[in-house]
């Protein structure tokens, strides 16, 4: 190992480190004194309850654990956005789990809350997973309902998701074990099944205060909705349990009962771990984004055995195509290379820039993963498209298009890793958000815009430079490093991946060895999704 390998070793690790650190507060949800609270009322945390109802010995994919992370600060926070949710065996059964947190504003809904619940449904319908919610939420955030009830998609959606999702046998089972209120109260109970905490649980379209108010009636929340009455008198909940362990019992014993579901048929072999070291992939990525490195040393650290059969290896090498297993998966890889390249024409073609060939490629491949039902997996580090006038003498749009094109129309699962840069166009060719990968997770190292920040502020200083120029004002260098100095910290402030993951942009952050069991785990989400869509690319420049 030389210097430089040392060198990035550190920086990763220490990236990795700060990843831990932050997961570390945002397990801690809404602080100590909110979960006392909640446990002298006989109430399992959030957390606590997925890992009850999680089988001990299979892994869970958390989504989303950085949904609003410094967002909502004059709220005083919302962390996770309120609420858990990921991938988990119940029984031996794949499924989505969400559970809101209650000593998150009493679990109440912000903005954020809903997409990040919207997301879990998303993936739940894509994949047909069976979704259990466990319920323990004061409604919506009052003050933000604008920004939450009345738009596609806001709160309301939840809802027609719940129905949508019966009509195709996609099961869902929810859990009453605190709070459900208003509109929340429709999630439930348009559900399969509900149950109910006896004590704890409650469910009403309107509490205690609003009835007095509205209709001038004096009732306990008990009474209105408690366990009760709605499993002896309304007939509105399914189940009747006395605390939280015995609710999830229930669930656990509900979900081994499943029939089977539909495969898709992906090819999967007893899985493998890579020959090559996964511990060197923090050696060789680089500590800065500018940095070219082999990406096919990173590919040949994820891949089973690290055995990788390359598609069109001379051509287009601004990115690598190939077949590859993924604990066993097959599946199709489609890379930015990060170093510099020479064609067969003698031209030198610059790390993370796709060229209209590499383009080409990439298309021709992409459309061989669909026609073999291979799932397709996009590792990210992109600076974009190529520009300047022989590119577009080249026809870099028409190729980019075509790229962007089998992209968009892939009836195969997407599975998305931004390794390093996600800029400009490079997202959208490379399966970004806007594309609809199964799930897409981000490195430490990822940055995520629509270019560079150092790019952005000499842009955006240039067009301040032609205004000063057009009024005639005199130049001031001190002022203008000032303001490009300005302009790259706010802009690479939003480049980070927690920024990203903040917003939903990405499914979260991960520890780089992390990487096989995302994608082992979607795939295995996907294979009970039976594909009945033909791939088909429609019109395209040729």
């Amino acid at each position: 190992m030389n210097i430089e390998f040392n060198k990035n070793e550190d920086a990763n690790k220490q990236l990795v480190y700060e990843l831990k650190t932050r997961l570390k507060t945002i397990y801690s949800g809404g602080g100590e004194k909110n979960a006392q609270k909640q446990k002298e009322k006989g109430k399992m945390l959030a957390r606590e309850r997925i890992k009850y109802l999680i089988d001990d010995d299979r892994e869970f994919l958390e989504l989303a654990a950085f949904a609003a992370d410094g967002m909502y600060a004059a709220e005083g926070g919302c962390p996770s956005a309120g609420v858990v949710a990921g991938i988990g065996y119940v029984s031996g059964r794949q499924c989505m789990i969400v559970a809101n947190d209650a000593t998150v504003k009493a679990g109440a809904w912000f903005p954020m809350t809903a997409k990040k619940n919207l997301r879990a449904q998303e993936i739940a319908m894509e994949n047909r997973l069976p979704i259990i919610y466990l319920v323990d939420s004061a409604g919506v955030y009052l003050p933000m309902q604008d920004e939450i009830f009345p738009d596609k998609e806001h709160f309301g959606r939840i809802f027609r998701n719940n129905a949508i999702m019966s009509s195709e046998g996609i099961v869902q089972i929810a859990a009453i074990m605190g709070s459900c209120v208003a509109g929340g109260a429709y999630l439930p109970i348009m559900s399969d099944e509900a149950m109910i905490v006896d004590g704890t649980g409650s469910v009403f379209l309107a509490g205690s205060y609003l009835v007095k108010s509205a209709i001038g009636e004096t009732v306990d929340n008990e009474t209105l909705g408690g366990a009760t009455t709605h499993c002896e008198i309304s007939g509105v909940t399914d189940y009747k349990h006395p605390n939280d362990q015995a609710c999830l019992d229930s669930i656990r014993n509900i979900m081994s009962m499943l029939g089977a579901p539909q495969q898709a048929g992906f090819d999967r072999i007893k899985p493998a771990s890579p020959k090559l070291n996964e511990q060197e992939i923090y050696g060789i990525l680089p500590d800065n984004r500018e940095k070219p490195y082999e990406m096919r040393d990173i590919i040949h650290r994820l891949v089973d055995n690290s055995e990788f059969e390359e598609y069109k290896a001379l051509y287009g090498q601004s990115i690598v195509c190939g077949l590859g297993r993924i604990d066993g998966w097959a599946v199709g890889i489609v890379a930015n290379q990060r170093n510099v390249v020479k064609s067969k024409k003698g031209e030198m073609q610059f790390g993370g820039v796709i060229y209209s060939d590499s383009a080409d490629k990439a298309t021709r491949f992409i459309m061989n993963c669909n026609q073999k039902k291979i799932p397709l997996v996009f590792l990210q580090d992109v600076t974009g498209f190529m520009v300047g006038s022989r590119s577009e003498q080249g026809g870099i749009i028409k190729d980019g298009a075509k790229m962007v094109n089998a992209v968009a129309n892939s009836v195969v699962p997407k599975f998305t890793i931004v390794v390093g840069n996600s800029y400009g166009a490079g997202n959208y060719a490379m399966c970004g958000k806007a594309y609809d990968p199964r799930l897409i997770y981000a490195w430490p190292s990822a940055k995520i815009a629509v270019m560079g920040g150092a790019q952005a502020a000499k842009v955006l200083l240039q067009i301040q430079q032609a205004s000063s120029k057009a009024k005639e004002e005199v130049a001031d260098p001190a002022k203008e490093n000032e303001l490009l100095k300005q302009i790259t910290d706010r802009y690479n402030s939003q480049t980070t991946p927690y920024y990203a993951a903040a917003r939903l942009w990405v499914d979260g952050v991960i520890d780089p060895l992390e990487t096989r069991k995302v994608i082992s785990m979607g795939i295995e989400a996907a294979n009970q999704s039976p594909i009945t869509k033909p791939f088909n690319v429609g019109v395209i420049q040729t």
